[in-house]
């Protein structure tokens, strides 16, 4: 009950966070938590949130310990709107697993990547033929990360549907550096920015059958470097699948 409280309560501070948060060029995707035990384990993923961006996770286990991870993420929303925004991202990374505690409940992961992608925001206003721009800021990205999962394997059983399903918690942490290779606004290059957040995520998955479980994440972003542009302001808050298989 304790743990149930306390998940309540950060997701009600990510929800808090997703209101009140300001315009952003950059919309974090979600990060993949495969909470791989054993070797030859895969993990697949598919998040979709409030605002439209897409994301997708898989990942694989090669060794005992070692193990591979990829995200993508895309959106495009507002076409028809005041406000025009499209970004696509692409991440790899390779990371570290073990069993933690004294009867091994606890995995934690542990995760260095690379990722690239860009980022439309246009703005636009309505004419007798359509919406037109009146800006649009366009900016490549790269980005350098550290991610850090944790979660237990003990899981919660709750009744629902007629039967007892599991249910289980955990969160990771992720640390990005992302910087702009190419800014513009209305075509004219601009002075390109950097800036370093701090992304809390936690996530709730309520399995359906062996291995396929619904998966709710929230969670927000804190960007370290006052900008104009590149900035914390779009939380993470979706709801998704995800699929490990391989299990021993």
């Amino acid at each position: 009950m304790k743990l149930r409280v306390f998940y309540n309560f950060l997701s009600f501070i990510a929800v808090v966070f997703l209101l009140s948060s300001c315009s952003s060029i950059f919309m974090p995707n979600v990060p993949a938590t495969p909470m791989f035990s054993d070797k030859g384990e895969g993990y697949v993923a598919a998040h979709i949130n409030t605002k439209g961006n897409f994301s997708a996770n898989a990942g694989v286990a090669i060794t005992d310990h070692l193990a591979i991870i990829a995200n993508g993420s895309s959106v495009n929303k507002g076409l028809n709107s005041n406000n025009h925004f499209k970004q696509h991202l692409a991440e790899g990374a390779l990371g570290y697993y073990t069993k933690m505690g004294k009867s091994k409940l606890q995995i934690l992961e542990i995760y260095g990547g690379y990722g690239i992608g860009n980022s439309r925001d246009i703005d636009q206003r309505a004419t007798v033929v359509g919406f037109q721009a009146v800006e649009a800021k366009v900016m490549d990205f790269n980005k350098v990360f550290v991610q850090v999962n944790y979660s237990s394997t003990k899981k919660k059983k709750i009744n629902l549907f007629g039967e007892k399903r599991t249910l289980n918690y955990g969160t990771a942490i992720r640390i990005s550096r992302i910087g702009m290779t190419d800014f513009s606004i209305n075509g004219e290059k601009k002075d390109k920015e950097e800036n370093y957040f701090i992304e809390p995520i936690f996530f709730t998955r309520l399995q359906l059958i062996k291995g396929l479980q619904v998966q709710y994440t929230t969670g927000f972003n804190v960007g370290f470097i006052k900008n104009e542009y590149l900035k914390a302001g779009n939380s993470v808050f979706t709801l998704g699948i995800s699929y490990n298989f391989g299990k021993k």
